[in-house]
């Protein structure tokens, strides 16, 4: 008879068998589920081609993910897509903090607001991942889907989190993650970034001044919790044309503002600043 008063996740042989526990067939299920969440519209042969599968295995992995919703076929056009199943699944993390509810009156005001797009996003291994998303009603306009990932030095966002890291980890973040140049303005010393880093504690907020896509401005500022650690971070992404370098004053002081709206609502004492282990 099993145990029944022993809560666990992983069986005990977990640890000793740690590269045998993997089940094959859910492996190829999750890299077809990502690759179409990645790219999206693709054919059987697109797909089994990307991953090196054969087409009958690729459409047996397919099959079995439409009967459960997961993914979804476009019969006039022979592509499949992530179906609803997916999303309802992938909510469910995103409903693990109160965070990502709390903020969408805050997101939406910043909108109305700014007149751009406003952004929610995590630290998610190492880089930045968008969660929530409330967009501009202009033709030109940032845009993040949720589940969207950017690396951490080119992001306002990830920035901001950046700031309220210890140096410990900043530095192992550095070795881990090698400072990718996306345009002329992206920073990739690591000196530099930490003096970057240094300036947005002093000021509160950070600056993607094209950093990571030329033409687009971004000003974030981090969310923090009870105990005064940076637990997210909102921002305010729009073209250049728009943000103009007079604009960004202003907006920094609204961004601001959300963040200490929203660091409230999780429990921060409204004149606590984040906590820098």
């Amino acid at each position: 008879m099993p145990e029944k008063n022993r809560a666990r996740g992983r069986p005990k042989s977990f640890y000793n068998n740690a590269t045998q526990n993997t089940i094959q067939s859910v492996d190829r299920a999750l890299d077809v589920l990502e690759i179409l969440a990645t790219k999206g519209n693709m054919t059987l042969s697109d797909i089994a081609y990307d991953l090196g599968q054969s087409p009958a295995t690729i459409y047996r992995v397919l099959s079995t993910l439409e009967a459960r919703n997961i993914v979804e076929i476009n019969q006039t056009k022979q592509v499949w897509n992530v179906g609803p199943a997916a999303f309802q699944i992938g909510y469910s993390f995103l409903r693990r903090s109160s965070v990502v509810e709390r903020s969408r009156p805050v997101m939406r005001d910043l909108m109305d607001q700014t007149g751009e797009t406003a952004n929610l996003g995590i630290e998610k291994s190492d880089m930045v991942m968008f969660i929530s998303q409330v967009e501009t009603h202009e033709t030109i306009r940032a845009f993040f889907p949720p589940g969207t990932q950017s690396p951490m030095h080119a992001s306002g966002i990830g920035k901001a989190l950046l700031a309220y890291y210890s140096t410990e980890r900043i530095t192992q973040l550095f070795k881990n993650n090698p400072l990718e140049k996306f345009t002329d303005n992206t920073i990739t010393d690591p000196e530099k970034l930490r003096e970057e880093i240094k300036k947005i504690r002093e000021l509160g907020f950070a600056f993607d001044d094209e950093e990571k896509n030329l033409g687009m401005r971004c000003i974030a500022a981090p969310i923090l919790n009870f105990f005064g650690e940076a637990i997210a971070g909102i921002s305010v992404s729009g073209p250049t044309h728009r943000m103009t370098h007079d604009r960004v004053e202003v907006i920094c002081k609204i961004v601001k503002q959300a963040a200490t709206t929203l660091s409230y609502n999780q429990g921060a004492p409204s004149d606590s600043a984040a906590t820098i282990p």
